[in-house]
């Protein structure tokens, strides 16, 4: 029998594209059932992948006696009480990213997996700057930055669209207070810099009604504009924002502004330059330092008690 038997709770894009294949690729981890929105859609998603069960309900998933892991692969408004309920069961839990609806939810996950330290409670990390995590981290510590000053980040979006229909992003009844993908850059922020002691906002919605997938017109409060400034606890300012209007943005950019030297991350290069240089030019990443997406092999890892 497979030492790491897992039961799949929602079987959207990124599960059917990372998950359920790269855990299958790992010996001795067997997929033993999934549970989608619907019947029709679980049935299609175990027919693809060779999955023998499929469950009715999520809870299903978490009382299959032939489980012991669950990988939660849903929006967030499920994220918690399948959590909770998994790890009341004694299982390993693999979650996707926007962890919770919101701080709540998300101490109530933490507390619940800390009471059972036997168990590897797991949440898929933000992957965008993977690649570039390790060399960043290397050029703060060895003080190319000099002393940090700033940290801005802005990513694009298009031209306003108000005819298009509601998202589950723009649903905080499906995603809670998670806005755009402010949390997943604020968390590759905060791997290089450390966190934010104190916060404030201004957020702006355009379109306050849209068309849900079943034709009803449904409010909208989701912010598609959003700034943040904070204090860092290294002492320097961040700024991030996020938003769906801001068309023809020349690109997505993260920038580090020290005292000695400057930092520039794009979605695939890394750039720098310091007192003195012109201009921004591009920084290697060795083979060594580039990071890359590993999130299923760390969790059969953690399970199995290796070093990950």
């Amino acid at each position: 029998m497979s030492d790491v038997r897992v039961g799949i709770v929602g079987a959207g894009a990124n599960t059917t594209t990372k998950h359920i294949p790269l855990l299958q690729a790992i010996n001795g981890v067997e997929i033993v059932g999934v549970a989608n929105r619907s019947e029709s859609s679980s049935s299609a998603v175990a027919k693809r992948f060779g999955i023998p069960k499929t469950y009715g309900h999520w809870e299903q998933a978490v009382a299959d006696p032939d489980t012991n892991a669950i990988v939660i692969g849903t929006w967030p408004y499920l994220h918690c009480p399948v959590t909770l309920a998994a790890i009341g069961a004694g299982k390993h839990v693999l979650t996707e990213a926007g962890m919770a609806m919101n701080a709540v939810e998300a101490r109530c996950m933490l507390e619940a997996s800390l009471a059972k330290p036997g168990l590897v409670a797991q949440v898929v990390p933000s992957p965008i700057t993977l690649f570039a995590d390790a060399t960043i981290q290397r050029f703060i510590a060895e003080g190319f930055l000099g002393q940090l000053l700033a940290v801005e980040s802005r990513i694009r979006g298009d031209f306003l669209d108000s005819e298009s229909k509601m998202h589950w992003r723009q649903n905080t009844e499906l995603s809670g207070n998670n806005t755009l993908a402010m949390g997943i850059y604020y968390e590759a922020v905060v791997r290089w810099v450390g966190r934010a002691t104190n916060v404030m906002a201004r957020a702006k919605t355009f379109t306050r009604q849209r068309l849900d997938e079943s034709g009803e017109l449904q409010s909208v409060v989701v912010p598609e504009h959003l700034d943040v400034v904070a204090n860092l606890e290294c002492g320097a300012q961040l700024h991030l924002q996020q938003s769906a209007v801001t068309a023809l943005l020349q690109d997505d950019a993260i920038y580090l502004f020290g005292s000695e030297g400057t930092l520039r991350l794009t979605s695939d290069q890394l750039f720098g330059g310091r007192k003195g240089d012109e201009q921004l030019t591009e920084i290697s990443i060795a083979d060594g330092e580039r990071g890359e997406w590993q999130v299923e092999s760390d969790f059969v890892a953690a399970i199995r008690g290796e070093p990950v």
